[in-house]
């Protein structure tokens, strides 16, 4: 929702929004002592290239159209789903996404878990996209309040599995409040 309102208010499209806002996440996160990678640097590049190119698919174009009964399934599996992508691409430690540096860092510097981290940084995004006037839902809420709380239970989970003892990678710890 940031990165749209943003392209609402300046010549950027969706896609190159969601690059820049990457990109000054990740320099604040960098600032405050996130460790970027070849992930990192990557995910703030590709994500807004691949948001551009499949916002041009007609197909997924109409999905906001589609009936509840649709649209329903497609957000729980999305929100369900990134918690464990989360979990194994930080894990696999070739650098963190932008957010989730900054999601590391702030766990790391505030002593607050993951969870409320990433859902106070969704949070904010969310109230900051509103201001520019973002178009938002209920699933645009239940994203930001969820993503955080499943990103760090799928951290738990992969700390408990036999991945999280093979791979050299250490996965990130969640820090009790």
């Amino acid at each position: 929702m940031l990165n749209q309102g943003i392209a609402k208010h300046t010549p950027l499209s969706f896609g190159v929004a969601n690059i820049v806002v990457a990109i000054l996440v990740l320099g604040i996160a960098w600032s405050l002592g996130g460790r970027p990678g070849i992930g990192t640097v990557a995910n703030a590049l590709l994500v807004g290239s691949f948001i551009q190119g499949l916002t041009s698919i007609h197909a997924l174009q109409q999905l906001s159209h589609d009936a509840l009964p649709v649209r329903i399934p497609l957000l729980a599996g999305g929100i369900a789903l990134i918690g464990p992508a989360s979990a194994f691409y930080i894990g696999a430690d070739l650098g963190a996404g932008p957010r989730d540096t900054l999601m590391l860092v702030g766990a790391r510097r505030t002593r607050f878990r993951i969870g409320i981290v990433r859902a106070t940084l969704e949070v904010g995004a969310l109230a900051a996209g509103i201001v520019l006037g973002g178009t938002f839902g209920v699933g645009t809420v239940l994203f930001a309040l969820l993503v955080g709380p499943i990103v760090e239970a799928s951290f738990a989970v992969l700390a408990r599995t036999p991945l999280a003892v093979a791979s050299p990678a250490p996965v990130p710890v969640v820090i009790a409040e």
